[in-house]
């Protein structure tokens, strides 16, 4: 008997001194796989603290209990009371990243939508960002999952029609940042070194409420751009970009690019951010500048990418995108540009979908029956929109039939697409388009801006021809209120 205690007592003397030898490199393992919260929390609120240092390892027994319960009352569709118990779990367990965004998905897409003004779903949208942004993130600042979930509230909740709300969700976020950047695009000038006190509070406002970093932005947007930064998917690829900085595997890094990718897309399809004088609104077109950028940013993630299949799935999306882009050019008039990409495309890959012998026109004109048959309201859109410059363009250039017959067709193609949505009175609101009439005035008062327009003398012939007053397109006064939310 003794000899065995003598034996135990060995054993575990030994075993002491192997943990002693090994403890150092299970605390490297722990860190390195981001198991070990060490750091005390600061700042953190008084409730928090208490349950953080007094439950200990209890909380997470509470907490599985709290889930429990959530998940009835998320089940029988009481999802107020469901926020309240989410909130005592990210008192218990801020580091889940699982409950962050859980409840903010709860907030911005179950409960807004109980709400039948758009202002009140406005609030829950905020409410959900801010959780992600300012809480979640700030205890959970390398999980790669909270910054995509805060890219795809941007790119999905905000930035696509999906909500019948959503133009009050672009319009309040376009004001928001208006406000912070001073104007609609930002002066990185400025922004990276501020030289006037009303500057530098304008970049503390952009780093403490919505933990923009300038250097960043710039970083995105040279990258990417020029965008909108009054706009939701320009904010969508920029917290991707975050996120993308803090991933670790594989696995992470290719689902922060589709999430930077997607809303590269939606930014070209309509990232330019239109102020209608007329309706005080805002409205959207195609922005066409970003064009070379974004193909270059698909060519370096190509080369990039390690694994064939990956490869050749960025391939198809930049091939797809610059068809696009042939079409988008072409109808706004831009027929040189239009012609480079359509011989890039054809050059430089294979199932292009481009028939043998098929001109550019005949390629973009297949085109748009095809985005009219699939209903698609921004391409729709943004085609009228270019037949429309089109069509003035060639009656300033005294191309009288082709002019009358672009801005005919842009009418009919308007026309077709309004029937269509008509069948579906669920969706109507949501996917209509801009009336045809405030469509020709914003690109009427496009092309005769007197710095951005087109020649002056084509400016003059084109007011003559459609008997428009002599300072018509010249821009609205600085001290006019900024860009409202759409309303009809």
């Amino acid at each position: 008997m003794k000899f065995s205690k003598i034996i135990m007592i060995l054993v575990a003397v030994v075993s002491l001194i192997a943990v002693h030898f090994l403890q150092g490199t299970l605390n490297n393992d722990r860190e390195a796989l981001g198991l070990t919260r060490r750091d005390p929390l600061e700042n953190a609120p008084p409730m928090l603290a208490f349950t953080t240092v007094a439950l200990g390892g209890f909380r997470g027994i509470i907490a599985n209990a709290l889930w429990i319960r959530t998940s009835e009352l998320q089940e029988d569709g009481r999802y107020f009371e469901a926020v309240q118990l989410a909130d005592w779990i990210t008192k218990l367990q801020p580091h889940l990243s699982t409950v962050w965004v859980h409840q903010a998905w709860n907030m911005s897409y179950n409960i807004s939508v109980k709400f039948p003004d758009p202002e009140d779903r406005w609030l829950w949208v905020q409410r959900g960002i801010e959780l992600l942004r300012d809480e979640g993130l700030r205890f959970n600042p390398h999980d790669v999952g909270i910054y995509s979930e805060l890219a795809r509230h941007f790119h999905h909740k905000m930035g696509a029609n999906l909500d019948d709300a959503h133009l009050t969700y672009k319009g309040r976020w376009a004001l928001e940042m208006e406000a912070a950047l001073g104007g609609g695009r930002p002066d990185w000038d400025e922004l990276l070194q501020p030289t006037t006190d009303e500057n530098r509070q304008r970049v503390q406002v952009l780093r403490d409420r919505y933990k923009l970093d300038p250097a960043l932005m710039k970083q995105v947007d040279d990258t990417y751009g020029p965008l909108e930064w009054r706009l939701p998917e320009t904010h969508a690829i920029y917290w991707a970009t975050r996120g993308l900085e803090m991933a670790r595997g594989e696995g992470d890094r290719l689902m922060l690019r589709r999430t930077i990718f997607q809303p590269m897309q939606m930014a070209f399809h309509r990232g330019r951010l239109i102020t209608n004088a007329f309706t005080d609104s805002i409205e959207f077109g195609p922005n066409l500048a970003m064009i070379p950028n974004a193909s270059r940013a698909y060519l370096d993630q190509i080369n990039a990418e390690d694994e064939v299949g990956t490869k050749e799935h960025f391939g198809k999306a930049h091939r797809n995108f610059l068809k696009d882009a042939v079409y988008f050019l072409y109808t706004h008039g831009r027929e040189g540009q239009a012609k480079y990409w359509f011989d890039y495309i054809q050059t430089n890959y294979t199932n292009t979908g481009i028939e043998p012998g098929e001109t550019m026109e005949q390629y973009c004109i297949a085109r748009v029956t095809e985005d009219v048959g699939e209903t698609s309201k921004d391409r729709t859109q943004a085609i009228i929109q270019g037949m429309l410059y089109s069509g003035y363009y060639s009656l300033a250039m005294g191309e009288e039939d082709r002019g009358v017959s672009l801005v005919n067709f842009a009418g009919k193609i308007h026309s077709t697409y309004t029937g269509k949505i008509s069948e579906t009175r669920s969706s109507r609101v949501r996917v209509q388009l801009t009336p045809l009439n405030d469509l020709k005035r914003e690109v009427l008062r496009e092309m005769l801006h007197p710095e951005h327009g087109v020649h002056p003398e084509m400016q003059a012939i084109l007011r003559t021809r459609m008997n428009l007053p002599a300072d018509f397109g010249t821009p609205p006064p600085a001290e006019e209120p900024g860009p409202q939310p759409q309303t009809r």
